[in-house]
């Protein structure tokens, strides 16, 4: 094949992708002009018509759909190549673009992350931090990090973290005052600390379980955040009950000054997993990272 007939369908592909001469044009680096002939060459040079142009859009005609089932399978293979042959270099390199809250980014990720960058100086990492449930391929991420329940199914997910627990939580000035609670109802009669989603906007409703019984409990109190670190400094502070991450919650335990309450009613659930896309073609970079954070036991 001449370097120009794959230069023409290359431009084909372009233009069926974006569904516009100008925003191919722009991909591709070219001008619209140029674009143009470039698809008259090779429809010309076939015989056929490929591309059905109207004043609003351009869609593929029944020759070109055939011709980009063809196409796009041999391109694949062309592009997975290059990566294979790319990843031969000696020191794997590049940028990954994650998203994680800020629990699992200074649970999980960081304590990861220090020692993998330190082993791969030449790959770049770069974390958002959102509490939300971002759309990782819309916003053009390598991956996500959630908890496992959290996870759409269409996506690929590696455990990174052992099995958490949410637990109430209050300092022993506030329990000296108020008592401990013996079932989850009785929070009604505590000041409790809410929690609000940043991006939902909707106050989160405490999750209990016990002898196969799910209880969830919508508290009340003088005192809403959207951050856990505000809510358990307000904790510390003796401003009511939180309802915190077990792990999160535990060097204060140990220090006294966080007592834990209705332990038997809070039951395990799935960590933290990472997850993306099934169709992503993953790097060299990408393969190393997942490995690094994968959670074995222990």
């Amino acid at each position: 094949m001449q370097r120009e007939h794959l230069a023409d369908l290359i431009a084909f592909i372009a233009v069926a992708d974006e569904g516009s001469f100008t925003r191919a044009a722009a991909k591709l680096g070219t001008s619209q002009s140029a674009l143009s002939h470039t698809i008259r060459r090779l429809e010309a040079r076939l015989g056929v018509r490929l591309l059905a142009r109207t004043t609003r859009s351009v869609a593929p005609t029944e020759a070109g759909e055939r011709l980009l089932a063809s196409l796009r399978p041999a391109f694949t293979e062309i592009d997975q190549s290059l990566t294979s042959i790319s990843e031969l270099r000696e020191r794997p390199a590049g940028t990954i673009r994650l998203t994680t809250t800020e629990h699992a980014a200074h649970e999980l990720l960081w304590p990861s992350l220090k020692p993998f960058l330190e082993r791969y100086p030449e790959i770049n990492v770069e974390v958002s931090v959102d509490s939300g449930l971002a759309d990782i391929v819309a916003d053009r991420f390598d991956a996500g990090i959630r908890l496992g329940e959290s996870v759409a199914r269409d996506m690929i997910a590696v455990c990174i973290g052992p099995e958490m627990r949410l637990v109430p939580y209050a300092a022993p000035e506030y329990i000296a005052l108020h008592g401990l609670p013996e079932t989850p109802h009785d929070l009604s009669r505590h000041q409790c600390i809410n929690l609000r989603f940043r991006t939902r906007g909707n106050l989160y409703a405490w999750e209990f379980e016990k002898d196969g019984r799910a209880l969830n409990v919508r508290v009340d109190g003088q005192l809403t955040f959207n951050s856990m670190p505000m809510i358990l400094k307000a904790a510390l502070d003796g401003a009511g009950v939180a309802f915190m991450m077990e792990s999160y919650a535990r060097p204060y335990v140990e220090s006294g000054q966080l007592v834990s309450m209705l332990e038997d009613w809070c039951q395990p659930f799935p960590g933290y997993h990472l997850y993306y896309p099934s169709r992503r073609q993953s790097s060299a970079a990408f393969r190393l990272l997942v490995d690094a954070l994968r959670y074995r036991g222990g």
